[in-house]
């Protein structure tokens, strides 16, 4: 008798021995997938806890009991696979309807000297034209802006050719095009209103900017063109940026969760995003919902699974020129819709000028700015430049 209660002993322990082993690599294989393991890890720890309470009541008791045992481990196992194949179905189908390729605007068609007739033109002669032989300044900027300054080029600078990511004229985008001014390899970038995060970063690397302003834009606000949703007030939209407002139903919509997408910290919308905003801060976002590129938060907020629950923002020209989306509707703001006579009047509240930036560094690292980019700002500011403002789509200083 002693021997079987040892041999029973032994045989469980060995089992539940394996068991854990097993159960340990399959934490470990499950670990590695973000998307699943909230689902897959709590069921793989009470999976584990019902098979060990099995093996000990199978090994400790009497025949007859067994074949109790045997028909609930049978049930819990059909529970397990049932509940496991509606989650993966589930996941499948969402999966379907997710944009899978969220991509930026291509750029590339608005390169200077290229013909493809995306840049606007000034018509005649500039009265300000820079030769190869000038040190030709060095731009720099935030995709939605790189039309306009790539005009500003075609109609001053040299012919000929000016690759976006190696030239004298680059489009890295606000986050990159703020490292190429800190380190000094540009001299001027286009971008809208500096934040707070591109303030400090400034200090922090014994820099001052230089702003002038270039043109006028329009902040704008989108969902999907299936929300009832037209209009909001701008403390709705603060409220919902800040957390306050969870829900389309607040607002006059359907009882659905708002999903409110963000862009990077250092980006130029997320910038003026804080500049709405004021002195509160927004809700911080869960990670899927921070958008990195400027067409992304477009194109999710028009497909995001097929959800008619998200809102994003960026500037006018991007949304309706530059990449520009038949899923998506912009919103009206304090009962005025983003359209140009709106803005043009200011009777569109989210209005902001953009800027040239230059950089001019303190202490024993004080540089002076090119003089040349000196002269070209001057000229972007002169009807002539401001005429190529209008002529790209944004809107001129006067």
């Amino acid at each position: 008798m002693i021997l079987k209660i040892v041999g029973q002993v032994a045989v469980t322990l060995l089992l539940l021995a394996l068991l854990l082993f097993t159960g340990f690599i399959l934490l470990f294989i499950i670990s590695f997938s973000m998307d699943t393991q909230r689902f897959y890890i709590p069921m793989l720890l009470i999976v584990v806890g019902i098979l060990a309470l099995y093996i000990i009541l199978f090994n400790f008791s009497a025949f007859r009991t067994r074949r109790l045992f045997h028909k609930l481990f049978g049930v819990l196992l059909i529970i397990c696979l049932l509940i496991s194949s509606g989650y993966e179905i589930n996941q499948m189908y969402h999966k379907s309807l997710e944009i899978n390729s969220v991509q930026d605007v291509d750029i590339e068609q608005y390169q200077p000297f290229q013909n493809k007739g995306t840049v606007a033109v000034l018509g005649h002669k500039a009265s300000f034209t820079l030769s190869a032989t000038d040190d030709l300044p060095r731009l720099d900027g935030a995709t939605a802006l790189y039309p306009l300054y790539s005009a500003f080029v075609q109609a001053v600078y040299p012919e000929k050719e000016y690759p976006l990511n190696d030239s004298e004229v680059m489009g890295s985008g606000t986050g990159r095009a703020y490292d190429h001014l800190m380190s000094g390899s540009t001299d001027i970038i286009f971008v809208a209103s500096p934040g707070e995060f591109h303030q400090k970063r400034a200090g922090e690397s014994g820099v001052e900017l230089k702003l002038t302003p270039v043109g006028r834009e329009a902040f704008v606000f989108f969902v999907h063109k299936d929300n009832p949703v037209t209009g909001l007030t701008s403390e709705q939209i603060k409220d919902i940026y800040t957390g306050r407002i969870t829900n389309w139903q607040q607002v006059g919509g359907n009882n659905e969760p708002i999903k409110a997408f963000q862009r990077p910290e250092d980006s130029g919308s997320q910038a003026m995003l804080q500049k709405f905003l004021g002195d509160e801060e927004p809700m911080p976002p869960i990670t899927e919902d921070v958008i990195a590129g400027m067409g992304g938060i477009i194109q999710q907020t028009s497909g995001y699974h097929n959800y008619k629950n998200a809102i994003g923002y960026s500037f006018h020209h991007f949304t309706t020129g530059m990449n520009k989306n038949d899923k998506i509707k912009l919103l009206a703001v304090d009962g005025a819709l983003p359209d140009t006579a709106a803005i043009q009047s200011g009777a569109y509240p989210i209005t902001s000028e953009f800027y040239a930036v230059m950089a001019e560094r303190r202490g024993k690292l004080r540089q002076p700015p090119n003089p040349i980019a000196s002269e070209f700002l001057q000229w972007i500011v002169s009807d002539e430049g401001q005429s190529l403002v209008e002529a790209t789509g944004y809107f001129p200083l006067k």
